[in-house]
């Protein structure tokens, strides 16, 4: 999975944008991607691993942890890192891709996602100056209860009066082509000053889009295409800028 070196002055950054949303209060708009930006969403692959274990008999990944998926998105990284052998990890990964798919895109399993480091601190302060946060998520409708119920647990501000979740319809649908949809929605809330994407597709087209914004890719992981990131994005590991 391709790295993206951090900005060196990505903590200042995010303090100037606090600082600007404060002088905005509800004129700034500011969006967010949810998977890999705001949640982390390991305890859930790790979670799904570990009843794949049971169900299918395959000790090994009984024990899987978040910590085994820090390769990507593939599979077969946490399956290794498990002490399976290469000829199991072939064998048993259409069959545990499919158990996946199941049941990574459910309500249910968004429950046990964590807030990235500092994400709640980060927009709860937003929140308090009258700024209106748009969460922009390829996640689908069908998963709002649960991911509303995880914001709620890991500290984000739920959606309300200043606060958006803007989700695909259906589960079928572009994540690229949905995101573009809801990009130029953003403008009906107002003056968009920063947006926030972990993945370096959807971060560039911020910055086409929304030229005077404050672009900041989160550098946690991503789907592994071949992109490069635009000049003029940030790119942060977390939200913790005091540190």
């Amino acid at each position: 999975m391709r790295a993206f070196p951090l900005h060196p002055e990505w903590p200042k950054a995010l303090r100037d944008i606090l600082a600007q949303a404060s002088e905005l209060g509800n004129a700034a708009v500011l969006a967010f991607d949810l998977d890999s930006t705001l949640f982390d969403n390991r305890p859930r692959q790790a979670k799904i691993l570990r009843e794949f274990g049971s169900a299918q008999n395959v000790p090994e990944l009984l024990g899987s942890e978040p910590s085994d998926f820090d390769s990507g998105w593939d599979l077969r990284g946490p399956m290794r890192k498990r002490g399976m052998t290469e000829r199991a990890v072939e064998q048993l990964y259409p069959a545990l891709k499919a158990f996946w798919q199941e049941r990574f895109f459910t309500s249910p399993y968004c429950t046990d996602d964590v807030a990235i480091q500092g994400a709640a601190e980060f927009c709860q302060t937003l929140v308090q100056t009258g700024a209106v946060l748009c969460y922009v998520t390829g996640r689908h409708e069908g998963m709002r209860l649960g991911t509303v119920a995880a914001m709620r647990q890991s500290g984000l501000p739920p959606p309300g009066p200043n606060v958006r979740l803007l989700m695909k319809p259906k589960p079928d649908g572009d994540d690229d082509a949905f995101k573009r949809v809801a990009h130029a929605e953003l403008a009906n809330y107002g003056k968009l000053l920063a947006a926030f994407d972990n993945e370096p597709t959807h971060a560039n087209d911020y910055r086409k889009g929304f030229p005077d914004a404050v672009v900041v890719h989160l550098a946690t992981d991503h789907s592994g295409r071949p992109v490069e990131l635009l000049e003029g994005i940030i790119s942060a590991p977390h939200f913790d800028h005091q540190n």
